[in-house]
């Protein structure tokens, strides 16, 4: 039986990675892109868009963390929706990008690389460490 806290915590890791999904689509990756920044399968994904319960483990929920992290950073870079889904894909030539986009960087699916787009992305709304 699951406890009442257990089943709380796993409704907003569902509804968190939804809302990633949700973003991830916004940003225009494909079924794959978005499994491998997630580190979920086709069918976790398949799963969560069809109101069905799924699991994920502790970093899975950090990546999840991660991408409703940077496109909350995002929103209060930019005023528009254009830059704020289309700067994961627009060419970057700042010195850790070096002319990839960011979305270029993350979607091979190492968490580090996500870590760093989000510290990269944070910092240029003046976020201090």
């Amino acid at each position: 039986m699951t406890t009442a806290p257990a089943a709380a915590k796993n409704d907003m890791a569902v509804v968190g990675l939804r809302t990633a999904l949700t973003i991830l689509g916004k940003w225009q990756t494909s079924t794959e892109q978005a499994g491998n920044i997630l580190r979920i399968s086709r069918s976790t994904i398949s799963r969560a868009r069809t109101d069905k319960a799924v699991s994920l483990d502790e970093d899975q929920l950090k990546r999840v963390s991660l991408v409703l992290n940077i496109h909350s950073a995002l929103r209060m870079l930019f005023d528009n929706p254009a830059n704020v889904y289309g700067f994961m894909r627009m060419e970057n030539h700042n010195e850790f990008f070096n002319g990839r986009s960011p979305l270029d960087v993350v979607q091979g699916g190492d968490m580090i690389a996500l870590y760093e787009t989000f510290r990269r992305i944070d910092s240029l709304r003046g976020a201090q460490w």
